[in-house]
């Protein structure tokens, strides 16, 4: 089994070998780590909805172009 450290240099080593040094930099940049603390913020507004309302709200954001999401330029 590999470490953390050699999956994550394999990972990095398959990104530049696929993309080139400067999209695989690029591609990393795209990614951000974010800020705050997820699973206590999301207490303030999940704990306020029913399960009927979250999929209802969920239900309402879906669009049949869903699988073009990623069709993205990342620049």
């Amino acid at each position: 089994m590999k470490t953390q450290n050699e999956v994550l240099d394999s990972g990095y080593k398959a990104l530049v070998n696929a993309l080139g040094v400067v999209d695989a930099i690029r591609f990393i940049q795209h990614f951000s780590p974010g800020y705050g603390d997820y699973t206590k913020e999301r207490h303030q507004w999940l704990d306020k909805l029913s399960m009927n309302d979250f999929l209802a709200e969920m239900r309402k954001h879906k669009t049949n172009d869903d699988a073009d999401n990623f069709e993205e330029i990342i620049e």
